[in-house]
């Protein structure tokens, strides 16, 4: 198990690029299973919730091979063996229920254990059982796994019970191969979504409104291969650094951050009083998403007149809400967090206080920041949730000292090389082993 050794205080400087999307690659591998024959993304992040999909997908009968630094050979013979499936890997993420979707298309019945990933509490599956079964899909929930069976498959127009992403995502790729016409009302558009339906369209699928709130998918017969399919850029990653450079009062450019997916989080950080400044947009790789480079210069800072919360797209993402921790205790003033999503993410918030930080703990989703304070070295254990414990790494890189932050896997599960590229940029951490 490896562990981090942090000596902060340190300023940042130059520029840092953004990596690929966590969530969009792990959408877009589980659609691979629903694709024959060969398929090749390019722009993989290499972390390690995409490990664990690859290991769950290759133990289904995949052949899956690193071709490059960042490149996936991705062969599919048609022959999906759920008799295989790595119980363990498929424990360690929730990426896993992107199966009930891909799988739907090739397997008129299956079953899927309990998925793991980040411990945040009750995170109901009914949005996805209930927009499948809109679909003529039928799950059963048992103690320790889903059982799902193609009844009557048939296109449907229904309104999704939450604008979830995932179960978003799961109906488009199951009424990709479902005969007739689907409208989703109240789809979620967010990036990962708008990835995974730019694949599939390229894939052969006919999705459409996929910047818009209402899909509509023609179902078709089968997907065809893709070839050198780019992932976009991580705008979670992007706001990560953005933290980071705030926190350590540093001027530093992020580069290549999907601005469509940032504007509200950059809006709220103007009103705070945080100086920037947005390069002309340009085009992500696989040419579907403008991005730009975003220059972070140290400022004074004041706490938001309103309390701050995540939405669904296109409010300010529920993955970025926590990266504001760090920044709302730099700012004068006191501020209200409700992460209303999550049961237990609020409480990990507090872990910051052995940082020096002021944050009161109200309810299980609620708390107040007080600010502005000073950071202070300390000796942490990551909690099991990725944000919470990037958060304290960034508090960390802001305490003039040493800390020591144990159990980097949570954050290593959606930062590829995060030591190495903020240590290119002025950061002094060593990555050790237990």
């Amino acid at each position: 198990m490896s562990y981090f050794s942090i000596n902060g205080g340190k300023k940042l400087n130059g520029s840092i690029k953004v990596n690929a999307c966590k969530n969009s690659a792990v959408a877009i591998l589980c659609a691979t299973a629903m694709i024959k024959g060969e398929t090749t993304l390019t722009n993989v992040p290499v972390i390690e919730e995409v490990k664990r999909i690859i290991e769950v997908l290759s133990s289904l009968g995949l052949q899956i091979t690193w071709t490059g630094e960042h490149e996936l050979k991705i062969i599919n013979d048609g022959n999906i063996a759920l008799e295989n499936l790595n119980q363990e890997s498929f424990a360690r993420t929730r990426s896993g229920l992107l199966l009930f979707g891909s799988l739907c298309g090739v397997k008129e019945s299956f079953s899927l254990p309990k998925s793991g990933g980040c411990q945040l509490g009750k995170r109901t599956v009914n949005p996805h059982l209930l927009a499948l079964e809109h679909l003529g899909v039928k799950i059963t929930e048992t103690a320790e796994a889903y059982n799902v069976t193609k009844e009557n498959p048939q296109g449907a127009e229904f309104v999704m019970y939450e604008s979830g992403d995932t179960a978003t995502e799961n109906a488009i790729m199951a009424a990709s191969l479902i005969n007739g016409r689907t409208i989703i009302h109240f789809a979620s558009s967010n990036y990962m979504v708008r990835d995974l339906g730019y694949f599939l369209n390229q894939a052969g699928a006919k999705i459409s409104g996929l910047d818009s709130f209402k899909f509509t998918i023609d179902g078709v017969e089968k997907l065809e291969p893709v070839k050198n399919y780019p992932i976009m850029p991580d705008p979670i990653e992007a706001m990560t650094l953005i933290s980071i450079a705030i926190a350590t009062k540093s001027e530093l450019t992020v580069v290549g951050c999907p601005i469509d997916f940032l504007r509200l989080e950059l809006e709220k950080l103007r009103i705070m009083g945080q100086q920037f400044k947005l390069s002309e947009s340009y085009k992500s790789d696989n040419g579907f998403f403008d991005l730009v480079d975003i220059t972070i210069i140290p400022s004074e800072l004041t706490a938001l007149p309103d309390k701050i919360y995540g939405s669904p797209y296109p409010g300010l993402n529920i993955d970025n809400l926590p990266l504001f921790l760090p920044i709302l205790t730099q700012a004068s003033g006191q501020t209200l967090v409700h992460d209303w999503v999550y049961e237990n993410r609020a409480i990990y918030y507090t872990e910051l206080n052995n940082l020096g930080a002021n944050i009161s703990l109200l309810d299980p989703y609620r708390v107040i920041v007080s600010g502005p304070t000073k950071f202070k070295p300390a000796e942490i254990i990551c909690p099991p949730a990725l944000r919470p414990s990037i958060n304290l790494l960034t508090c960390m890189l802001a305490a003039p000292g040493k800390s020591i932050l144990r159990n980097a896997y949570p954050i290593e599960r959606g930062y590829e090389s995060i030591t190495e590229r903020l240590n290119a940029i002025g950061a002094d951490i060593a990555k050790l082993e237990e």
